[in-house]
């Protein structure tokens, strides 16, 4: 191989001079490519397309007894979780709160899971009472609570009344909070409009120094929440869509509940 071809001849040394031969063929340029970034993102009306050959639900999944289920839900939702948590489930105490705003219009977000009763009567949460799911609980004190665990295909459904407990309570569950979690949440002003980063940033170092100058603080809007559970569902998919739904109803008062046992159609 030629010297010059390579790249490797030296300054000032001579080329030889080319062979005459054919006129060199015009530089083809290939044509601009999309943006790596875009280039993968799906059009309109690609969605089935996305999702045509995925079914869900087709994988090996648990088996539920529903006979053998226990008389109150809280036993149950116990043995539920301990699998999804052996199983690898991320996060098994995410849950979705579905509210209902002054105007009737449904809301939905993601929160933390903090406690239930043995009976599966109180289901647990903390929240701001001054963000938008505080103010629709304290305007229409109701809420549905799902969880849903895609490893084991199971959704547990919990429909009831919403109470706020004492401050006492609230400031007692906060201080079980890691350091972080309590700057953010002393941060305040949740789902209020951001004008930027730096802005958020310097909230945060403000809520640092602030917690460090005062360990006991507390959010004035931090508050803890039961949902009493009027019904609970258990719902196991299956592959072949013959799911299982053990639905709990509660008869009892909350002092003392009872509950009944119906299983439904899918």
């Amino acid at each position: 191989m030629a010297a010059e071809e390579e790249g490797l001849t030296g300054p000032g040394e001579a080329r030889p001079a080319p062979e005459p031969g054919p006129e060199p063929a015009a530089e083809v340029r290939p044509e601009p490519t999309a943006d790596p970034v875009h280039e993968h993102r799906p059009g309109p009306g690609s969605v089935p397309e996305l999702l045509l050959g995925r079914p869900p639900m087709a994988r090996p999944l648990p088996s539920f007894d529903h006979e053998a289920a226990p008389a109150e839900p809280g036993p149950l939702f116990v043995d539920w979780l301990a699998t999804a948590l052996h199983a690898g489930v991320l996060d098994p105490q995410a849950f979705t709160l579905s509210t209902v705003d002054a105007d009737g219009m449904p809301d939905a977000r993601v929160l933390v899971l903090r406690d239930v009763d043995a009976a599966g009567t109180g289901w647990n949460f903390s929240a701001d009472a001054d963000s938008p799911k505080g103010r629709q609980l304290a305007g229409h004190p109701a809420a549905a609570l799902t969880v849903y665990w895609p490893q084991l295909g199971r959704q547990v459904r919990v429909r009831g009344t919403v109470e706020r407990a004492a401050d006492l309570v609230a400031a007692a569950e906060f201080a079980t909070r890691s350091p972080a979690a309590r700057v953010h949440a002393l941060v305040g002003q949740q789902s209020e409009p951001l004008g930027s980063f730096a802005e958020y940033d310097e909230a945060v170092a403000v809520a640092r120094r602030r917690l460090e100058a005062h360990p006991d603080a507390v959010p004035p809007g931090h508050a803890v929440y039961t949902l009493w559970a009027h019904e609970v569902e258990f719902w196991q998919g299956d592959a072949q869509r013959r799911h299982i739904r053990l639905r709990y109803t509660r008869t009892g008062p909350v002092s003392s509940p009872e509950w009944s046992r119906t299983l439904i159609w899918p």
